[in-house]
């Protein structure tokens, strides 16, 4: 009995604790993102998340969970998920090799979870930190579609 109890709370806590990318949305590894957004001239969205991270799940179930959200941010942008305390390798479109814990770093995505606008070259429009309600996706949405669109028209 004890044993049937542990596996159904380790299957529990599995389900709700260890946290990676919103289920069925299109993320890439931010190498294949780059070259998607380039080749799709969309600006990216990067997700900065961590195995384990309690909030990145609640923003998972609270956020990515709404069918507004995902149709917005599909739309808008190329999706990358990124593991910020991984050590998988990734090259950069300037040929250099560096992990994703790197890379979290060089966008200051010091604690998770962190989501950064960029350009399709990689260059950073805008940052939210820590866990977002659905209105607070969209209304970033709303803002860097903002920025977008007085950059262009300069």
């Amino acid at each position: 009995m004890f044993k049937q109890v542990l596996f159904l709370l380790l299957l529990f806590l599995s389900h709700y604790s260890f946290s990676d990318e919103p289920k069925d949305y299109p993320f890439y590894s931010f190498d294949e993102a780059i070259q998607q957004a380039k080749e799709k001239s969309k600006p990216i969205f990067v997700y900065f998340g961590r195995y384990g991270c309690g909030y990145c799940e609640k923003t998972n179930v609270e956020a990515f969970s709404s069918a507004g959200v995902k149709q917005i941010y599909t739309a808008h942008y190329v999706l990358a998920y990124v593991d910020s305390e991984s050590g998988k390798r990734l090259r950069l479109p300037s040929g250099e090799r560096i992990t994703e814990r790197e890379l979290g770093t060089r966008y200051k995505a010091f604690v998770t979870p962190v989501f950064s606008f960029l350009s399709s070259e990689g260059k950073q429009i805008h940052q939210i930190i820590g866990v977002q309600s659905k209105e607070s996706l969209i209304a970033a949405d709303k803002k860097v579609q903002d920025l977008i669109s007085k950059a262009s028209s300069q």
